[in-house]
């Protein structure tokens, strides 16, 4: 892997960091596209943007150092240098993050249901690049394996798994939907807000199907934070999406269960007749 992306001596420049870059900016040109389909002023947009940012840092951070309370004590410069102490909680930060958006928009008397929906697919694309980018970079190890997709990390035994990228490309799906998905919104084929509750459950059906392959985790009362929080997630809102499309999944039901039906009927049909015509 490579951590350091270029070294020039009295700078050097970070596989990570760049990645993180590159997303920024490309969500920040989906942000703009999708907010001219609105009626939002861009000033809004993106002073809501920067706030739930800082929202986002703040809350992730504060729920990483206070499960790691004993390596970080009361030692405020611990706190403030990621750099040297690096750890971030990845839903600490995205409900910081909504946290302060909602705040915020409610101080703007803006509808935030309708607001979030344009920021779920740019959100996407961090998130995307972001995993890519702790791939490249060896920030998120995989689990020792002997599958076929595999990679030796520097520094760590054996070859693991590329689970970092696994989680980029379904991510990557997750942004195509998303972004799809937005549009149905702006027809009201879905309510707004739809896509909040897509991003979380897409999310945490991610980090629920690679959790366990991963090699460093963040712990609660000895299980890893973001694999219960993922699974608690993933059971409420499929619940609320059976209950949502339930007449879609009653109809599909009823229609497929007729097709089976009649498909058996016919067979039996000819196999009466086909026994008949052997026994005259």
């Amino acid at each position: 892997m490579l951590p350091v992306l270029l070294n020039l001596g009295f700078i050097k420049i970070y596989t990570f960091g760049v990645f993180l870059v590159l997303g920024f900016f490309w969500a920040i040109f989906l942000l703009w596209k999708n907010i001219r389909l609105t009626s939002f002023k861009e000033d809004d947009v993106f002073d809501g943007l920067f706030l739930s940012m800082f929202g986002a840092i703040f809350f992730g951070r504060l729920i990483y150092v206070f499960l790691n309370f004993k390596d970080f004590g009361f030692n405020l410069l611990k706190y403030i240098l990621i750099n040297g102490y690096p750890g971030i909680s990845l839903y600490g930060s995205i409900f910081g993050g909504f946290l302060v958006l909602y705040l915020f928009t409610n101080s703007r008397k803006l509808n935030f249901n309708d607001f979030i929906d344009y920021l779920i697919s740019p959100i996407f694309v961090m998130m995307v690049f972001g995993k890519i980018g702790a791939f490249f970079s060896g920030a998120e190890i995989g689990t020792k394996t002997n599958f076929l997709l595999k990679i030796k990390y520097v520094g760590f035994d054996g070859t693991r798994h590329l689970v970092g990228l696994y989680e980029g490309i379904l991510l990557a799906i997750g942004l195509l939907l998303s972004y799809r998905i937005l549009f149905e919104i702006r027809k009201e084929r879905y309510y707004k807000g739809f896509l909040l509750k897509f991003f979380l459950w897409f999310l945490a059906l991610t980090i629920f199907l690679f959790d366990k392959i991963k090699e460093n985790h963040l712990y609660f009362l000895g299980q890893s934070l973001d694999f219960l929080i993922s699974l608690i997630i993933l059971l409420t809102i499929s619940f609320h999406f059976v209950y949502y499309f339930r007449s879609g999944i009653l109809s599909f039901i009823k229609n497929y269960g007729q097709k089976i039906f009649k498909t058996i009927r016919i067979r039996t049909k000819k196999k009466v007749r086909g026994g008949k015509e052997k026994n005259p």
